[in-house]
Formats: structure tokens, C-alpha cells, sequence
């Protein structure tokens, strides 16, 4: 079996009970190097086999996986946050589709979460907004431009896109975010080296 799990946004105690109950039992686990926090690695058992998929190719994965399935092994694949949200866990399911191999998904607590826990904050409230537009720098369908989604006045979070503030400002304002709209930026949210920034949108750069 293949466990995709979801590591959480950082800080090692925030992986689901279920979450380390599977890195405990795997045979083999498959980690997100350059996101996840490696003192979760401390779970794993003595001769579990580790592999950083940061120096991997998805086909080097997949045929780790497979072996790992010949042997009647345990798989873990270890991802930030919670794998639904930018985890890029269909790609692997399809292919283990095709190849006949079982798996599942295990829930982690995404950075979202952990950033609202960084500002103390509640995304939605009475009167100001009951949605949240998740989002983020990858490329998008056209109807799902930023200054669309801006259009709705809801709560937008919006992943990994502090590299390109002075476009995102513009759209949101053009979408019809007022220029002095709350902000926030969190870096690394759960993580020791956190920081969190409160603004506006006309002072988000």
C-alpha cells in the first residue's frame, strides 16, 4: 500500500495522529525534501528506507514505489501541507492506476491553516466575508485570473506569490479590493523561523 500523507505546514507536532502513526509502520518513505521538515523523518523505524524526492524524477519515484510494492512493502509519500492543495499527487495516482498499485490519502494541516494561525486571524467573519478563494502563482485558466476572483470581495489566499507583489497589487485593486483592504504576508507559517507581516494592499510591496 502507498499512504500519501499530508506532513503538514512545518512544525513537526502538527502532522495528523494517523500522519505519524504511517511514518512509524512505513518500510519506505518518500519525502518532499525541499518543503517538508526533515525532524519528521525522526519517526521513521530503524532500516526504513528514506528517499528525498527533491533529487528525483517522478519516474524514479514511481519505480521506488513499484519495488516497494513487489517487496510487500509499506510506502510512504510525504507531502506538504495537505496533498490536495499544489501536492501533485494525480500524476503519481494515475500512473499507479494504471499499474494496479493501491493507495490512499491521509489529510495534513495546510500552510493556509497555519498562516491564520500565525496572524491569529479568522478568514471568515459575519458581514465581511463567509469565502475563501485559495490560489496562487502557477499558471491559470483564463477565468481564474486574480482580478476575477477579485471581483468577489471574498477572503483570497494566495500561495507562493510574494515574487510578484507589484502585479498581483494591480490586479487586486483593478478586480475592486479597496487600496486599503487588510494584508498579510507569512513566511514559512509553523516553522521556527516564521514571520508574519500585517498591512494593506496598497502597502503589500
Amino acid at each position: 500500500m502507498i499512504h500519501f500523507v499530508g506532513a503538514g505546514p512545518g512544525a513537526v507536532d502538527l502532522i495528523t495522529v494517523r500522519g505519524q502513526r504511517y511514518l512509524k509502520e512505513a518500510d519506505v518513505i518518500i519525502y518532499a525534501g525541499s518543503l517538508v521538515n526533515k525532524g519528521l523523518l525522526e519517526y521513521a523505524k530503524e532500516g526504513c528506507e528514506v528517499y528525498n524526492s527533491a533529487y528525483m524524477t517522478l519516474e524514479e519515484v514511481i519505480e521506488v514505489m513499484i519495488k516497494s510494492e513487489k517487496e510487500d512493502k509499506m510506502t510512504v509519500r510525504l507531502h506538504t501541507g495537505d496533498p490536495c492543495l499544489y501536492g501533485a499527487i494525480r500524476e503519481q495516482m494515475d500512473i499507479l492506476d494504471e499499474k494496479g498499485i493501491d493507495y490512499d490519502s491521509c489529510p495534513g494541516v495546510s500552510s493556509f491553516c497555519g498562516a491564520a494561525a500565525a496572524l491569529n486571524l479568522e478568514y471568515t467573519l459575519p458581514e465581511v466575508s463567509q469565502s475563501v478563494i485559495i490560489t496562487g502563482r502557477t499558471p491559470v485558466p483564463e477565468r481564474e485570473k486574480i482580478m476575477s476572483f477579485a471581483a468577489h470581495g471574498a477572503t483570497m489566499v494566495l500561495f507562493l506569490s510574494t515574487g510578484l507583489l507589484e502585479k498581483l497589487v494591480k490586479e487586486l485593486l483593478a478586480g475592486g479590493y479597496a487600496s486599503d483592504t487588510p494584508a498579510a504576508i507569512v513566511y514559512k507559517a509553523t516553522w521556527p523561523e516564521e514571520e508574519a507581516y500585517v498591512c494593506t494592499i496598497d502597502t503589500l510591496v
